[in-house]
């Protein structure tokens, strides 16, 4: 009998901030023997946790990369699944930068008034990501980095760890060479390449990818918050580009 692959990863959102091409926003679950967590959770968490077979309430963790609406304003509505129509019991944590707490809790009222009132069926927990702090969910380790992104606040990449495998995660982040190192020795580098020439402030663009592509020490890469240009160029470019429902096993 084959062993279950050490990790895996479902490409739950890989669009951009404008749904391109009729995708999601941005939203990975993780899952190991032990644990499953999601890397961001988009506006559209819910329909592509549906889309993909996969159940909310397994869900032990939410790894939110910076406070950008298409990266965690589907925090919400896992929220109210969890309280009012799938109750759950099991402890949820909500990984983010500063100020993730309270951001969440705002939406969650602006969207549902009475219902951000309720308590919840579960204990919850916020936990504040930080460099030099790793934490662990039963067998999956996770460790912070730093990337350039926001003009106020913080954002995040991450290393995800387990049963010897490792998937890196770019987060939304302009250029910087600190990629390189974040990325050495994964398994898989799943990273942002939002326009093909780095046009969009504060992301990645293809040329600058492929300018490095020698100094890359990862075993396979992963190019997703694809925008329109990027898009339109996936038959002509080498690189492999993430969609919505992509399962890759480690």
């Amino acid at each position: 009998m084959t062993p279950p692959p050490a990790m895996r990863l479902t490409c739950l959102g890989t669009s951009d901030a404008f749904g391109t091409g009729g995708r999601h926003c941005a939203g990975y679950l993780v899952e190991t023997p032990g644990a499953r967590i999601l890397l961001d959770a988009g506006p559209s968490v819910l329909s592509g946790l549906a889309r993909n077979d996969k159940q909310a309430e397994e869900i032990d963790a939410i790894v939110v990369s910076h406070l950008h609406g298409d990266h965690f304003g589907g925090i919400p509505f896992l929220l109210l699944k969890a309280t009012f129509e799938t109750p759950r019991t099991r402890p949820l944590a909500i990984v983010g930068p500063p100020d993730t707490e309270s951001r969440i809790r705002e939406l969650y009222r602006a969207y549902y008034r009475d219902a951000s009132d309720e308590p919840t069926t579960f204990p919850l927990r916020f936990i504040e990501a930080q460099a030099a702090r790793p934490f662990e969910f039963a067998d999956l380790r996770i460790e912070t980095f730093d990337v350039p992104h926001v003009r106020s606040g913080r954002s995040h990449g991450f290393r995800a760890s387990a049963g010897g495998r490792s998937i890196v995660y770019s987060g939304d982040t302009e250029w910087t060479d600190d990629l390189l190192e974040h990325s050495r020795g994964a398994d898989l580098f799943v990273c942002e390449c939002t326009s093909f020439d780095g046009r969009v402030p504060g992301h990645v663009g293809w040329r600058q990818i492929e300018e490095n592509r020698r100094r890359f020490e990862c075993r396979d890469l992963l190019l997703t918050h694809l925008g329109r240009e990027m898009r339109g160029r996936s038959a002509e470019l080498p690189d492999r580009f993430a969609d919505d429902g992509l399962v890759v096993a480690l």
